[in-house]
C-alpha cells in the first residue's frame, strides 16, 4: 500500500511573536498534526536541565544550545516522520540559525523527508516585550531582565529562503 503524502509546515520566527497561535489556527483549517517545540519537549528539557544543575528556565545560554538545540529539533522532526503518513503536520519553533543559512530549508527538508512549505512570524519587538510579560512564563524572566541584550542576540531578520511572511504585530 503506497502512503499518501500530505503537507508539512515549518512556523518559525523569534519568541512571542505569535507562531503558535498561528500555527494553532493553521492545524485547525488543515486538520493537522501540530508539534510546538515548547509543548513536545519543554518537561523532558526542564528536567534535563535541573539533573545537570542548570537554570530549568534557560533558553539561550550557549550551554543549553549544545546540550538541547540538536535534541529537540531532531525529536521534532521524528515525530513529523512518522506523522506525515497520515496527515499534514506542523512544527513550530525557532530555527533562527536555519533562516540565516542559504541551505536552512533544504537540510530541514532532508530531515523531515519531504518538501516544507515555511511560513515566518513576525511582529515588532516592543509588542514582544508586552507578550512576553504578559504570559509570564519563568523562562523568559531572563530576556526580561535584560531586553536590550536579548535583542541583540534575537535574530530579526526573515529567512533567507522562501516563506510565507506573517506580520502579528
Amino acid at each position: 500500500m503506497e502512503s499518501e503524502v500530505h503537507e508539512c509546515h515549518l512556523v518559525c520566527g523569534p519568541p512571542a511573536a505569535g507562531k503558535t497561535r498561528y500555527a494553532r489556527v493553521l492545524a485547525d483549517r488543515l486538520g493537522a498534526c501540530l508539534l510546538d517545540s515548547d509543548q513536545v519537549t519543554e518537561r523532558l528539557v526542564r528536567a534535563g536541565l535541573v539533573l545537570a544543575g542548570m537554570d530549568p528556565d534557560d533558553r539561550d545560554s550557549v550551554a543549553y544550545k549544545e546540550a538541547y538545540r540538536e535534541p529537540v529539533y531532531e525529536t521534532l522532526f521524528e515525530l513529523a516522520r512518522e506523522h506525515l503518513p497520515r496527515g499534514p503536520v506542523i512544527i513550530v519553533g525557532p530555527f533562527t540559525r536555519e533562516g540565516g543559512e542559504p541551505d536552512g530549508l533544504a537540510g530541514i527538508e532532508q530531515q523531515v523527508g519531504q518538501s516544507v512549505v515555511a511560513h515566518f512570524v513576525w511582529c515588532d519587538p516592543d509588542e514582544r516585550k508586552k507578550r512576553i510579560e504578559i504570559r509570564g512564563e519563568t523562562r523568559d524572566l531572563p530576556k526580561l531582565a535584560d531586553w536590550d541584550g536579548y535583542l541583540t542576540s534575537c535574530r530579526e531578520d526573515r529567512p533567507c529562503w522562501p516563506h510565507r511572511f506573517v506580520d502579528t504585530t
